[in-house]
């Protein structure tokens, strides 16, 4: 079984004011909309770019938003969405 593939690695982020793109140390790169992410669509650069890779790449980190995504749920097209009634 290739392990990059069952056990995905967060390398680093980049982002643009409506995409997260995920660089996988297998050498993917994921383009997620941040609107998946309601803590993210609603922060700043600056905040998006103030992120720690947690543990050897399994999930990253946002201090200022207090937000944590694992990389496998990224992946697996998991999402925080804010609903409104």
């Amino acid at each position: 079984m290739n392990t990059s593939a069952s056990n995905p690695l967060t390398e680093k982020l980049s982002f643009t004011d409506s995409e997260m793109t995920v660089f996988l140390r297998d050498g993917r790169k994921l383009i997620v909309p941040l609107v998946f992410y309601s803590s993210l669509a609603r922060a700043t650069l600056k905040e998006l770019n103030n992120y720690f890779i947690l543990g050897d790449g399994e999930g990253v980190h946002w201090e200022d938003l207090d937000e944590d995504l694992s990389t496998k749920g990224i992946l697996l097209g998991n999402t925080h969405v804010d609903r409104v009634a």
